[in-house]
């Protein structure tokens, strides 16, 4: 099985553990958009001020170099329209750090997609559905649709998706596509791209739309369709487990997330800012962190039902779920069907 965002062995990650390194980063550019998604993180917010300069941004990635980093992920808002994106790939790329972007695809034009290709960006495309009715509709931008699969045309025509160039799709699960998941699913596979299916994280945006919730049990019933269409199909084993179809997430074991103002947290669902990078360096953050300490600590820390889950040696929920909907980033994941089955039986 994968490990989201880490394609480290189980060795390189204790180590990092116990020394206090990173292996990746998330950040963000800006989290200027022009998507409104129904199910975004990112509270709207009419200007964004604040924001870190470009010196501000490579300085902490080479901090987070230094603490070991290989990789760095790019999100949003939305990079694909920040003016100087191909200034910060060139320099990722020069420092010889494996790049990943999440975008909605409105900022890659043919020119973008060719600069992408040269740096070999792992590219995770956002599309929720292949009906532009409705993803328009999550996208909260009439065309929508059309943005989205003309930068699937010019990624292709770049190079994508290929050996060297990884290609995903990045789609929530939500009451609105979940009937079209399992064809989506099998449209990527024959297609080479990597299906990136995740449960919506209960914050912002998907807090006020409530109607995108999809429950436990439905969860349930698609990760096992998936996982059964991916291994008669596909040759793909992996058991069925949240918050990921067919991934893992460690983040919390090597990784952090730097916010557009600076502000360094455990990830986008784990809204509990630990310091900033205009205050402190990176490295006092994370090793001064009661919080990361915790989440890297998670079989000992973690309560409830995940603790005593069968499958507690190798997931700890989403902690994200289990900080929005709880205000406990430690409790057990309400969102996840063992969870579920747990609390009812």
């Amino acid at each position: 099985m994968q490990i989201y965002n880490l394609e480290f062995t189980e060795q390189e990650i204790r180590d990092a553990v116990a020394a206090d390194k990173l292996l990746s980063m998330e950040i963000e550019f800006s989290r200027i958009c022009n998507f409104r998604c129904s199910y975004c993180y990112v509270e709207e917010e009419k200007e964004r001020t604040n924001e870190l300069s470009r010196n501000e941004i490579k300085d902490v990635i080479l901090q987070a170099k230094n603490l070991g980093a290989r990789k760095i992920i790019i999100l949003g808002g939305e990079p694909s329209i920040y003016p100087h994106i191909s200034e910060m790939i060139d320099f990722l790329d020069n420092e010889e750090l494996e790049i990943e972007m999440f975008t909605n695809g409105a900022g890659i034009n043919q020119e973008m997609a060719n600069v992408l290709a040269k740096s070999k960006v792992r590219v995770a495309l956002k599309m929720n559905s292949r009906d532009e009715e409705i993803q328009d509709q999550l996208a909260g931008r009439k065309g929508a649709f059309s943005i989205i699969n003309t930068a699937l045309s010019n990624l292709k025509k770049a190079g994508y998706p290929s050996k060297d160039l990884f290609l995903a799709i990045s789609t929530v699960i939500c009451q609105q596509n979940i009937n079209e998941l399992a064809s989506l699913w099998q449209w990527l596979r024959q297609e080479n791209i990597e299906p990136f299916f995740e449960v919506i994280t209960p914050q912002a945006n998907a807090i006020k739309n409530d109607g995108l919730t999809v429950s436990p049990t439905q969860l349930k019933e698609l990760f096992t369709e998936l996982s059964t269409i991916d291994r008669d199909d596909f040759g793909h084993c992996w058991d069925p487990q949240p918050p990921l179809v067919g991934n893992k997430c460690m983040r919390h074991q090597v990784s952090c997330l730097v916010t557009a103002t600076g502000d360094v947290m455990p990830c986008v669902g784990v809204t509990i800012p630990i310091g900033n990078i205009r205050k402190n360096g990176l490295a006092d953050i994370i090793r001064n962190s009661e919080v990361i300490t915790n989440l890297k600590n998670y079989k000992e820390t973690i309560t409830g039902s995940c603790k005593t889950c069968e499958k507690a040696e190798e997931c700890y929920g989403c902690r994200g779920a289990a900080y929005q909907l709880t205000g406990d980033y430690l409790a057990s994941d309400p969102t996840c069907w063992r969870n579920s089955r747990c609390s009812t039986s």
